[in-house]
């Protein structure tokens, strides 16, 4: 299989373990050949961290407009807002990390309807990220009568989601476990962007952001993210929990989000048996 190049976009809590990975060999046939960050100086720092020498871009369009074969953004929801399109007209392909962008049907559409249009052949990866059994969720979308996700984690790991700018919670007075949120998907993404990006994931290969539905929990005792999916149907009932170790530096990523983005890439790029997909 031709080596892919690979253009890095966010050069924080998951863009660095993802150019590592690549910088060591960990995903064949894929080279690292460009950052971008918003923040200059990240993009710069982790560049001394690699063996590899990919540029460093201060404008995105020539970042875009690069020898890549594939963006991966690990920056924010508002980066996908803001920059997939460009991505696409250049015809490239895009790995999403911040899938919760993608919970905006509207957006989303004009990203899919741009796919064809411009080159033909671009396409959006969607790593599963912090959550298990999405094969299983896709295979029963069309007979499922309700999926829903509940999210526990510390209230540190909350800290900051647009959800507190509105609300009259403290999280420091937070000593048990606490119910802050219970909505549809759609809400839960724009109010929690940084933490529920699995509720996007998980709506996406089911029954849509406005039929799946989302509980937050705060737990002060909690040291992982804990990620509980229920789905029932004709099918009978699937029960997918998993418990998350945080990524180092950043208790509102879980580190299992960083390694599916590596097999991720890492089905894109090697050659073999792909299981699932």
């Amino acid at each position: 299989m031709p080596k892919k190049t690979i253009g890095l976009m966010g050069c924080g809590t998951i863009g660095t373990p993802l150019a590592m990975a690549i910088d060591s060999g960990r995903v064949a046939n894929a080279s690292l050949s460009g950052l971008f960050d918003i923040v200059d100086e990240n993009a710069r720092d982790l560049k001394t961290k690699l063996k590899s020498t990919p540029q460093v871009y201060h404008n995105f369009d020539q970042f875009a407009d690069s020898t890549a074969d594939i963006i991966i953004e690990a920056a924010s929801q508002q980066a996908v807002k803001n920059f997939a399109k460009r991505i696409i007209e250049s015809g490239k392909d895009v790995m999403v990390m911040s899938v919760g962008a993608l919970a905006d049907t509207l957006f989303l559409a004009e990203l899919l309807q741009l796919t064809p249009i411009r080159n033909g052949h671009s396409k959006i990866y969607v790593p599963s990220g912090a959550i298990a059994g999405i094969d299983a969720i896709r295979s029963v979308r069309h007979i499922a009568n309700s999926i829903s996700l509940t999210t526990k984690k510390s209230p540190k790991a909350l800290a900051g989601a647009p959800f507190f700018t509105t609300r009259n919670v403290s999280l420091d007075n937070i000593t048990k476990v606490t119910e802050i949120y219970e909505g549809p998907a759609v809400e839960a993404v724009k109010l929690f962007p940084a933490n529920v990006n699995v509720a996007a994931v998980l709506s996406l290969a089911g029954i849509g952001v406005e039929k799946t539905m989302v509980r937050i929990l705060a737990d002060p005792e909690a040291t992982t993210n804990q990620h509980e999916i229920v789905a029932t149907g004709s099918f009978g009932e699937i029960k997918i929990s998993v418990n998350n170790v945080t990524a180092p530096g950043n208790p509102k990523t879980s580190f299992l989000a960083v390694l599916s983005a590596i097999e991720c890439l890492r089905s894109i790029c090697e050659d073999g048996i792909r299981i699932g997909s």
